[in-house]
């Protein structure tokens, strides 16, 4: 078999095995936002547009909407942010630099709900790591999950710390396919380190970039497990975003179709965002 031909095999078999597990779910779940339904047991009664009516009636959902974009906003500048800062720093020739890569690369293999749990006992407020060491600097004592605003802020601290080491192993692998021989031309020009960064690394940089930037926006966007495990959505709904809302519509409200509904608008506007995003920034395959 030649090597095209085998790519086509391999090419083939990820699209039927695509079609036959994910195709038939999303359809699936499309067709019951047109239900009402108590359960997955229950009888559906046709139903229309009646709970896309009602989802983008409630309040509820448009918060949940804004709470998605900031949590996801807010996970994707420090993800690449951070990422590309370290991703430079182990691009550089230092002592047990091999090791220091392999280390860098733990958070992002260690479970969900082990770094949870983690987090929330160091931020405990009686025996807490966290909560002693500001109340040792003298600083008031900080209400991790009572305060909307730090709700929000302790869940992107704990999806960046867990997926900041995926993009820094990603850009790290693509800094070292950047030539060398830029740099060094670079330097006889007398160029600086910053200016070799803007004009050298980030336009280098800037395909990987490109696909990095959708991917998270589109995994964070559905980040179901760390907000769920960490507030379940609180205080008072400040950290709910569309996942959670869908989630407890169908599970806790036992409206299926309105869940079906919420699931449906999320697929769409990703969808919408995804071909904008393409239109804007197209990835550059030469």
């Amino acid at each position: 078999m030649s090597s095209r031909a085998t790519i086509y095999s391999f090419l083939g078999i990820g699209l039927a095995a695509t079609v036959l597990l994910i195709v038939p779910p999303v359809v699936y779940a499309i067709s019951l936002s047109f239900y009402h339904m108590d359960s997955f047991v229950g009888t559906p009664r046709w139903a229309g547009l009646d709970n896309y009516v009602h989802v983008l009636s409630q309040w509820a959902f448009w918060r949940a909407l804004i709470n998605g974009f900031v949590y996801s906003l807010g996970t994707i500048v420090f993800q690449v942010v951070l990422g590309i800062g370290f991703a430079l720093v182990l691009n550089q020739a230092f002592p047990f630099r091999n090791i220091v890569r392999g280390l860098s690369i733990l958070p992002y293999l260690l479970p969900t709900v082990v770094v949870v749990l983690t987090f929330k006992w160091m931020v405990d407020g009686s025996i807490g790591v966290l909560t002693a060491v500001i109340a040792a600097l003298g600083l008031p004592p900080v209400s991790w999950f009572e305060s909307p605003g730090a709700a929000m802020a302790s869940v992107i601290l704990v999806s960046v710390w867990m997926w900041t080491p995926f993009v820094t192993t990603t850009f790290l692998a693509a800094l070292q396919t950047v030539p060398q021989s830029l740099y060094e031309a670079a330097k006889v020009d007398g160029t600086t380190a910053v200016q070799r960064f803007f004009h050298i690394t980030l336009p280098m940089l800037k395909p990987i970039l490109t696909v990095i930037v959708l991917l998270r926006a589109v995994w964070m966007f559905n980040k179901f497990d760390v907000i769920w495990l960490l507030t379940q959505g609180g205080p008072v709904g400040a950290t709910e975003h569309l996942a959670i809302l869908s989630y407890r519509t169908a599970f806790s409200l036992f409206d299926i179709g309105g869940g079906a509904a919420i699931a449906t608008i999320s697929f769409a506007i990703l969808s919408v965002a995804v071909f904008i995003y393409f239109r804007l920034f197209p990835i550059d395959t030469e």
